[in-house]
């Protein structure tokens, strides 16, 4: 009986949930049904971003200048929406004072505590140190 009245009202009958008793079927137009859902599903990819993590690679011995350039760039990708992976590089006798690195990095947070907060805290891969920043 459905069936006919979908067929005299010119649409299809849609079973919508099965494994209920009875089950429930809805008559309309399933091919402007799937193609709304298809311009809807389009249209969310489109507003969607991607977080990407763009890497900012240090020294311990950095100069002022040098770390202000870095900071801009570290702010401008914040404001972007990136995170940030921060990678400080010991070379040589550096590895005797890491000290100084870990300064800097607390540097580095203090710095962008307003902007970003930390996602993964420092933590070292060989001659390296790794620290993710997100931003807020």
């Amino acid at each position: 009986m459905a069936i006919k009245m979908a067929q005299e009202a010119g649409m299809d009958l849609v079973e919508i949930s099965p494994n209920t008793s009875p089950p429930v079927c809805k008559i309309m137009d399933y091919g402007k049904y799937k193609y709304s859902a298809q311009k809807k599903a389009a249209e969310a990819r489109k507003r969607q971003k991607t977080v990407e993590i763009k890497e900012i690679k240090l020294r311990p011995m950095i100069d002022d200048h040098d770390y202000d350039v870095k900071m801009r760039a570290m702010q401008r990708f914040f404001e972007e929406g990136d995170k940030v992976k921060i990678t400080l590089r010991y070379r040589g006798r550096e590895m005797a004072h890491q000290e100084i690195g870990t300064k800097l990095l607390d540097k580095i947070k203090s710095d962008v505590a307003e902007l970003a907060k930390v996602e993964q805290d420092a933590r070292f891969e060989g001659r390296q140190v790794v620290m993710v920043l997100a931003p807020r």
